[in-house]
């Protein structure tokens, strides 16, 4: 993606964000690996000054791989040349619907009530709403069964930075640019929304598989909204062609 950004100044500064974001992303692998090994939690831990130095080691580097990925959005968005349309909005979608779910993790730092009244609590932050994160989880994912989890939106999120640009490659070249790009577009705007109900159902307290009503309606919505978008899309495609 650097190679894309036009002013070689900005390219080197990109080169420098993004090697400062690589390094903080293998500091929290060091640092959730050596808390495996302790046999003790990584996320949240201040029970010890030890513990509460790693959890700190790990805030810096969440903080620095947010601003590394800021850099490089904010330059292939305003400084760079891409040809292919699709792609080119492809990764300005991704990079922001990333950046909002990176974003989630800041609410997971934020103690919970039950935290601030005890001034003994081991714990400051955690991935659960109306709960705690020692409830439950799905098998492999880990997220919360019982109450709400940050993590669903977080992890959505964050991964459109892969997902909206490999869809933008793989779209046949038989399609118009035209109609590559309103694909493009179209699932960007699905994805940001699955990423915003994802959020907005955890902010209630309600697990990921356990939704209420709204929520089965809020995603019906959506799955309508995207299939006439794209039913749209492919009746124009089928109109030009003729």
């Amino acid at each position: 993606m650097l190679s894309m950004v036009q002013r070689p100044v900005l390219r080197r500064i990109g080169w420098w964000a993004g090697t400062i974001g690589a390094a903080a992303s293998l500091l929290e692998i060091v640092v959730i690996s050596i808390q495996v090994v302790r046999g003790v939690g990584s996320h949240f831990n201040v029970s010890t000054p030890t513990n509460q130095l790693f959890y700190q080691l790990m805030a810096g580097g969440v903080t620095l791989m947010y601003c590394a990925t800021l850099v490089i959005g904010a330059f292939l968005a305003m400084f760079s040349r891409i040809e292919d349309r699709a792609l080119a909005w492809s990764l300005r979608l991704g990079l922001i619907i990333a950046l909002v779910g990176l974003s989630v993790g800041f609410l997971m730092v934020i103690p919970t009530a039950a935290q601030l009244a005890d001034p003994t609590s081991s714990t400051y932050g955690s991935h659960s709403v109306g709960g705690d994160d020692a409830t439950g989880g799905i098998f492999f994912l880990g997220w919360n069964t019982a109450h709400g989890d940050l993590r669903v939106s977080h992890f959505i999120g964050m991964h459109a930075l892969q997902v909206l640009p490999i869809l933008a490659i793989t779209l046949p070249r038989a399609l118009s640019e035209a109609d590559r790009l309103r694909i493009v577009v179209a699932a960007g705007a699905t994805y940001a929304a699955v990423t915003a109900i994802a959020l907005w159902q955890a902010l209630r307290g309600q697990s990921v598989i356990h939704p209420d009503a709204i929520t089965v309606a809020a995603v019906g919505v959506t799955i309508v909204l995207a299939a006439m978008s794209f039913m749209t899309i492919a009746a124009q495609g089928r109109h030009q062609h003729r």
